[in-house]
């Protein structure tokens, strides 16, 4: 038995490496075509390691961000940069207030725990009876924007813990993608058991309308 758990935990991770050299392959190539007069946006900036990768090639890049904690280091990390915009809030399909909850061990480790953070309930170790009120913007309203103004959105990239089930579905029903050349998602279905189905749902639904050069949900 011992063995059979030690060979599945060696397989687990070999996918999850297998994802993370996708990905890395992938974002490496959406870098090497975006030219200066490109708008990106990064949904989930946490301490800003893909922000930095798209602001390399020259192209606008809107970061959101809602925890501070997180929001003090990228502003440290991008002081001065002219085409980086960070925006100190979670995205989601309308605007105001929301509740970001953070996982169990934040106190012990905030560096490594804040990729966990998360503003929807039922999530896998976290801590939901604790959080901070952040902003969150009307997403969808915000692309819009951005589409009136430069015609398309390059890229997008969401990483929004379990946030991107409601707000992908919008996107979707509204056509949004359309106007993105390429989004890039994580799902979390893994995090939120109760979600499952939905998540399942909206995957389809996303197939069914484009293909995965358009639309991605495996970011990761």
């Amino acid at each position: 038995m011992a063995d059979e758990d030690a060979l599945k935990k060696l397989k687990r991770r070999h996918k999850r490496d297998l994802r993370h050299a996708r990905a890395e392959g992938l974002l490496a190539g959406v870098v090497s075509m975006l030219k200066p007069e490109d708008v990106v946006v990064d949904c989930g900036a946490n301490r800003g390691d893909v922000t930095e990768l798209l602001a390399s090639s020259g192209a606008t890049v809107h970061a959101f961000e809602p925890d501070p904690y997180n929001l003090a280091k990228l502003q440290e990390r991008f002081a001065g940069q002219a085409t980086v915009h960070l925006h100190a809030a979670a995205v989601g399909t309308g605007a105001g207030t929301i509740r970001l909850m953070r996982a169990a061990n934040w106190e012990a480790n905030p560096d490594l725990a804040s990729v966990k953070s998360t503003v929807v309930a039922g999530g896998q170790n976290i801590a939901e009876g604790e959080g901070i009120d952040v902003d969150v913007i009307d997403f969808p309203a915000f692309l819009g924007a951005l589409v009136s103004a430069h015609g398309r959105v390059a890229f997008v990239k969401m990483d929004i813990e379990g946030a991107e089930l409601d707000l992908l579905s919008a996107m979707l029903d509204a056509r949004i993608f359309d106007h993105i050349q390429l989004t890039v998602a994580e799902t979390h279905e893994r995090k939120f058991k109760d979600l499952r189905p939905r998540f399942a749902a909206l995957r389809t639904a996303i197939a069914d309308a484009y293909p995965p050069t358009r639309v991605n949900l495996d970011w990761i």
